[in-house]
C-alpha cells in the first residue's frame, strides 16, 4: 500500500543522494578493484593464480544470488531495513577483508561484500518511493551511472593504490565509504510505507540459486578448466535445466521470488536484454584496454605504460559517465528512456568499431574510451527508468534485481569471452598478438549491435505508457514527446 506524499516525513534529497550513491559507489569499486590486483594479492598470499582467481568469483557468485533475494525482501519488509542490514554487511566483509591474513578469509570477506549487489535496487526503490516523480528520473539516472563509474574508478585506482601502499588498502578506503553510508541510511532515511508483504518463495529461491551459481561458476572457471571439460559443460547444463524449472515453478506459486508477469512485459524483458548486453560490453573494454596499453612498445602494438598509467586512461571513460547519466534522466524525462538507451547502444557500437579498424595510436584508445563511458552513462541510467516505469511501486526491487543479474551474467561472460580471444591468439613469447585485439574489438562491436536491436525493442512512448497502466503502475509521469526510431513502428503493429 502507498501513503501519500503529504503524509510522509519531509526528506532531505541532497542527503539521501549522496548516502546512496556513496553505498553504491563503494560496491561498484570493490567489484573491480580487486581485478587489476589479484597477481599481486595471490604473490602475498603465496597462492596460485588459479587459486587467487577465487577472490573474483566468490564475490561474483554471492552478488549473483543475494541480490534478488534481498531486493524481493526490501519490497516486502522494508527497503531502508534491508539496505541497513546490507551496507552493515558490507561494512563487515570490506574489513575482513582489509584484515585478511591468507587466501580462505578473504575469500569469506568477499562473499560477504557481494551481499552488496542489492544496493542499486533498494536504492531505487528508495529513490522513487521517497522522491517527487519530477526528480525520480535524473536521480536514478545518476546512481545508475555510479555503478558505470564506481568500476572504471576501481580500474583506475588500483594500480596506485598497491604500487604506494599495499592491497589491504584496496579495502580500507572503501569502508569508508561503506560506513558514511550505512550511517546515512540509519539516521538520514526515513523508512518507505511502500511494501508488497509477503513470504520469501524458498524453493524458487533455491532453484534460482544454484542455477546462477551453476551457470557463472563454469563461465568464469571455463578458461581455466577448459570449455569442454566435463564439469564446465556439466554445470552450464545443470545451471540451463534448473533455470528452465525455476520460471516454471514461479509461474505457479502464489508469491514468486520473481513475479514471471513483469519478465512478460516487453519494457522490462528488452530492457532486461540491454543490460546483459552492454554488461558484456563494459567490462569487455575493461579487460582489452588496460591489456593494451599495457604491453611492451616493442611489439609495436602495445604502449609500454604502467599499471597505474594505464588505468589513467580510463579516466575519460568514467568522467563520460559522470556526464552523461543525469544527461539521460533528463532525456527519460522529457522523451522517455528509449532515446538514451538507443543513444547509448549507439554509442557503445561506435567505441568498439573505432578501435577495430586501428588502434595504433593513442587517440583512438582515448577516442574510444569517451564513446565508451557516454554510451553506458546513457543506456544504463535508461535502463533503470524503463524498469521503473513499466512496473508497480512495491515491485521495484525486484524487477530492478533481475536487470542487475542481467548485467553481472552479461559482465561474466564478456570478461569469459574476451579473455578467450586474447589468450588463443599469443605470440611465441606469451604476448597477445595485435589480431587478438583487434578480434576482441570486432566480439565487442558485434554484441553491442545486438544491444541496438534490443533498445529498438522497447515499446515507444504510447504503448508503454498504456502497459505500465495496465500493470497497475500508479506513479507514472505524464506521457513523454514521441520521437520515432528507425523501424520501430513496423515492429509495434
Amino acid at each position: 500500500m502507498t501513503t501519500t506524499t503529504a503524509q510522509r516525513p519531509q526528506v532531505n534529497s541532497t542527503l539521501l543522494v549522496l548516502y546512496l550513491s556513496l553505498g553504491g559507489l563503494a560496491f561498484a569499486v570493490l567489484q573491480s578493484l580487486v581485478a587489476p590486483a589479484l597477481s599481486t594479492i595471490s604473490r602475498d598470499l603465496k597462492v596460485s593464480a588459479g587459486d587467487g582467481s577465487w577472490v573474483i568469483t566468490a564475490y561474483l557468485l554471492a552478488a549473483s544470488v543475494l541480490t534478488p533475494i534481498l531486493g524481493r525482501l526490501g519490497d516486502m519488509v522494508g527497503k531502508r531495513r534491508v539496505l541497513i542490514g546490507v551496507l552493515a554487511i558490507l561494512a563487515a566483509g570490506t574489513l575482513l577483508a582489509a584484515l585478511a591474513p591468507n587466501l580462505s578469509v578473504l575469500i569469506v570477506a568477499r562473499v560477504l561484500q557481494g551481499a552488496a549487489g542489492a544496493i542499486l535496487p533498494l536504492s531505487i526503490g528508495i529513490v522513487r518511493d521517497e522522491l517527487d516523480r519530477e526528480k525520480v528520473g535524473v536521480v536514478v539516472g545518476l546512481l545508475s551511472a555510479i555503478f558505470g563509474i564506481g568500476a572504471g574508478v576501481g580500474i583506475v585506482a588500483a594500480g596506485p593504490i598497491v604500487e604506494h601502499l599495499s592491497w589491504h588498502w584496496l579495502f580500507w578506503l572503501p569502508l569508508v565509504l561503506v560506513v558514511i553510508a550505512l550511517l546515512g541510511a540509519i539516521f538520514g532515511m526515513p523508512e518507505s510505507p511502500v511494501r508488497k508483504p509477503g513470504r520469501l518463495d524458498v524453493i524458487g529461491t533455491i532453484l534460482l540459486s544454484v542455477s546462477l551459481v551453476s551457470l557463472l561458476l563454469a563461465i568464469s572457471k571455463g578458461q581455466s578448466w577448459g570449455w569442454g571439460a566435463g564439469s564446465t559443460i556439466g554445470l552450464l547444463a545443470a545451471g540451463a535445466v534448473l533455470l528452465v524449472v525455476f520460471v516454471l515453478v514461479e509461474l505457479r506459486v502464489a508469491e514468486p521470488l520473481v513475479d514471471m508477469r513483469l519478465m512478460k512485459l516487453r519494457a522490462v524483458w528488452s530492457t532486461d536484454l540491454v543490460a546483459m548486453i552492454l554488461g558484456f560490453a563494459m567490462f569487455g573494454t575493461f579487460l582489452l584496454v588496460p591489456t593494451l596499453l599495457q604491453l611492451p612498445a616493442v611489439t609495436g602494438y602495445g604502449f609500454g605504460k604502467s599499471v597505474s598509467q594505464s588505468g589513467l586512461f580510463l579516466l575519460p571513460t568514467v568522467v563520460m559517465m559522470v556526464v552523461f547519466g543525469p544527461l539521460a534522466g533528463l532525456l527519460s524525462r522529457r522523451f522517455g528512456p528509449k532515446l538514451p538507451m538507443f543513444l547509448g547502444t549507439v554509442a557503445v557500437v561506435a567505441a568498439f568499431t573505432l578501435p577495430a579498424l586501428g588502434h595504433g595510436a593513442i587517440w583512438q584508445v582515448l577516442a574510444s574510451g569517451v564513446l565508451t563511458g557516454t554510451g553506458i552513462g546513457l543506456a544504463f541510467a535508461a535502463m533503470s527508468n524503463a524498469i521503473i516505469e513499466a512496473v508497480p511501486p512495491a515491485q521495484t526491487g525486484e524487477a530492478t534485481s533481475v536487470n542487475t543479474i542481467a548485467r553481472t551474467i552479461g559482465s561474466s561472460i564478456g570478461t569469459a569471452v574476451v579473455a578467450a580471444v586474447i589468450t588463443s591468439n599469443t605470440t611465441a613469447q606469451g604476448l597477445p598478438t595485435d589480431d587478438a585485439f583487434t578480434m576482441g574489438f570486432w566480439t565487442c562491436a558485434g554484441v553491442a549491435v545486438l544491444a541496438v536491436a534490443a533498445a529498438l525493442a522497447v515499446p515507444s512512448a504510447r504503448r508503454r505508457h498504456d502497459q505500465a497502466l495496465a500493470a497497475g503502475v500508479s506513479d507514472l509521469p505524464d506521457e513523454p514527446s514521441e520521437i520515432h526510431l528507425p523501424h520501430l513502428h513496423h515492429a509495434e503493429k
